[in-house]
């Protein structure tokens, strides 16, 4: 199977401790909600491949090295001179995180529709795209270029919103844009923050069916954190607890998340038929579980489990509930 996503990739500092003098010691973990969906989906074995934009900076190089080590194609990847976007991630105690950016402009950003390797998106099975890649020009039209091109050779489109307030100028404009590519999505994940953000809804299922009838998606998944995780399917409606654990850093959990339910969607060709309420049952729980562990670990990227790494996860649950 192969996947090819197209947005951003950046720099995340995440805090690890502090120095003598209480200071935050901060490492620098390459991130970006589209690079750790493919590194995620390239550790449980596809092929992946991705499309953006970084500075020639040392953070250019470290992040292309990054890929290429976790077997991610860079052919896609262009080279700017404005400098790679860096993000510092806080965390507070119950391992929820905030951002931070430096993109005024950032190297994402300058991604143009002629830079946009198309072949890699044709020879695709999904084509995966966030919203921060439609946040400014020429990145917004070359999203929309590629979006276009998937939909004209029958790729799959998956999309998650990833919401960051600080990157949009206006919130009516985020919502706008994010709801803009929401017309060529076939698999979407939305956080409930950003249901109720696109719709106004406080229920979810409320939200979830307006989105979902309103797009015409095929299925939809809504993320909760520690509670868990929903979906919507034609008329079915499913939720999934969440699986308790001690978060480190909730950093990559919603795109491990999402890779995890892509995953079982490919793997198992859930696209191709019907699916019985077991099928969606079985999503939610994959999903949930690559989440929860990735908030073990800190960053996104380097928390990315392999899928050996992933299966003695899911056995120590199992003995751990027996």
């Amino acid at each position: 199977m192969k996947v090819t996503a197209l947005g951003e990739i950046l720099i995340d500092f995440t805090p690890e401790g502090k120095d003598e003098h209480g200071n935050p010691i901060l490492v620098a973990n390459p991130g970006g909600a589209p690079g750790n969906v493919l590194v995620a989906l390239s550790n449980l074995g596809f092929k992946t491949n991705f499309i953006g934009s970084v500075g020639r900076d040392q953070f250019g190089n470290q992040l292309v090295s990054t890929l290429k080590e976790k077997n991610v194609g860079v052919e896609g990847i262009v080279y700017s001179d404005i400098n790679t976007t860096l993000a510092f991630v806080h965390v507070d105690d119950k391992g929820d995180r905030s951002f931070s950016f430096y993109r005024n402009p950032g190297a994402d950003m300058m991604l143009t529709k002629e830079n946009v390797n198309v072949e890699l998106i044709k020879n695709s099975n999904v084509f995966h795209v966030g919203s921060i890649s439609m946040t400014n020009e020429p990145s917004r039209e070359a999203t929309l270029a590629a979006l276009k091109y998937a939909k004209k050779n029958n790729v799959v489109v998956s999309y998650d919103p990833n919401l960051r307030p600080p990157l949009w100028e206006d919130l009516e404009e985020a919502k706008a844009q994010i709801l803009n590519v929401m017309e060529y999505a076939d698999i979407v994940k939305v956080s409930e923050e950003e249901l109720e953000f696109l719709t106004g809804h406080k229920d979810l299922e409320a939200g979830a069916l307006e989105l979902y009838n309103r797009y015409n998606l095929t299925i939809l998944f809504v993320t909760m954190g520690e509670k868990g995780s929903c979906l919507l399917y034609k008329s079915k409606w499913l939720n999934s607890a969440g699986i308790k654990v001690k978060a480190v850093d909730t950093t990559g959990c919603g795109d491990a998340f999402f890779a995890g339910v892509l995953f079982h969607i490919l793997t198992n060709h859930l696209l191709e038929r019907e699916l019985e309420n077991r099928d969606l049952e079985q999503l939610l729980e994959f999903g949930n579980i690559i989440g929860s562990y990735v908030a073990l670990k800190n960053g996104g990227i380097p928390a990315m489990p392999t899928l050996s790494e992933l299966e003695a996860y899911r056995e120590s649950l199992v003995n751990d509930s027996n």
